[in-house]
């Protein structure tokens, strides 16, 4: 019964790793202060989270590779580069990683890419952020946005930039979502949003001078039931391409309230991630969040709820403010 037990929340936690990639209707604006090559084998680095290190000392450390990347793809952003030197153990596999990723933005994949750009620009006219245009644009909205909404995901920033995206997978209606959209689709979507959340937070860590990552929160209160099969396909599909498209992006990934009953077990569980998930992975008890019914007040900045839940992200990732 325990092995069901196990095996049953090690699948649930690895989708959930990879539905964090959503966009939902919450807001991000900042707080004050085709998929590689079948054939080539890149290994990434199982490194250490960047998150808030300096962008200078970084694109130092970094220049030669950063410098060899620029000479063969001239039309690529250096803080892109910088992340490809980051991410992949040797020059060479980080200029083939490149290589995929450019030929992918220009083919299959330039659609959702000049879509996503469009969005943002629309979504950071005011100064601020509106995610409408950004909702509105996704691939596939018409059918997916029924489903994922503030109730179940919500975007939030840190005061220093950082990217939260928080999600409650037990309240997405994944089988109905599915008998909407094929699993091609769904990848578009979420590749779409990986798109977004790069634009983001590249422009943001040019702006601050320190790095900015994507911090996933993953909420596992109320989960009874595995994910629709069709869904966990897309969502495995869509994870293989994450690091290889958008690598170092990805910050400290927390997997929150699970069952007091299988916290021994988490020891278990992490061999199950990615390599370079694991450095990164925290299993944490988050009150604030799951005191919450839905997660839409994290939405508003003038609910109470939101100020409570950025600072216990503080405290579990970095501990109590002093």
């Amino acid at each position: 019964m325990m092995k069901r037990v196990l095996f049953f929340v090690s699948l649930v936690l690895l989708n959930t790793i990879t539905v964090t990639s959503f966009m939902s209707s919450g807001h991000i604006a900042h707080r004050p202060t085709q998929p590689a090559s079948q054939k080539q084998l890149i290994r990434l680095q199982a490194s250490k989270s960047n998150l808030g290190a300096s962008v200078d000392s970084l694109l130092s450390a970094n220049r030669a590779t950063i410098d060899a990347l620029g000479n063969d793809f001239p039309d690529v952003s250096e803080m892109t580069r910088l992340r490809f030197a980051l991410a992949f153990d040797s020059q060479a596999e980080a200029k083939q990683a490149l290589r995929d990723s450019v030929a992918f933005r220009k083919g299959a994949g330039r659609p959702l890419v000049e879509a996503a750009a469009k969005a943002v620009e629309q979504a950071t006219a005011n100064g601020g952020w509106d995610n409408e245009p950004v909702r509105a644009a996704a691939p596939n909205s018409a059918s997916i946005n029924e489903f994922i909404t503030p109730k179940n995901i919500v975007t939030l920033s840190t005061d220093k930039g950082d990217l939260i995206y928080v999600i409650r997978a037990s309240a997405i209606s994944d089988k109905k979502l599915m008998d909407k959209v094929t699993v091609e689709q769904m990848g578009e979507f979420f590749l779409y949003v990986k798109e977004v959340h790069s634009i983001v937070a590249d422009a943001r860590s040019l702006k601050s001078g320190r790095m900015c990552e994507v911090i996933f929160a993953n909420d596992i209160s109320g989960v009874r039931a595995p994910p629709d099969p069709r869904f966990s396909k897309a969502l495995t599909e869509s994870s293989k391409q994450y690091e290889k498209l958008y690598p170092a992006l990805a910050g400290p990934t927390m997997i929150l309230n699970l069952p007091m009953v299988l916290q021994a077990f988490i020891g278990l569980f992490k061999p199950l991630f990615p390599k370079t998930v694991q450095d990164r992975l925290k299993f944490k008890r988050a009150p604030v969040l799951a005191g919450l019914n839905e997660l839409t007040p994290l939405s508003r900045s003038s609910d109470p709820s939101q100020k409570a839940f950025l600072a216990e992200v503080q405290t579990l990732l970095y501990g109590p403010l002093s």
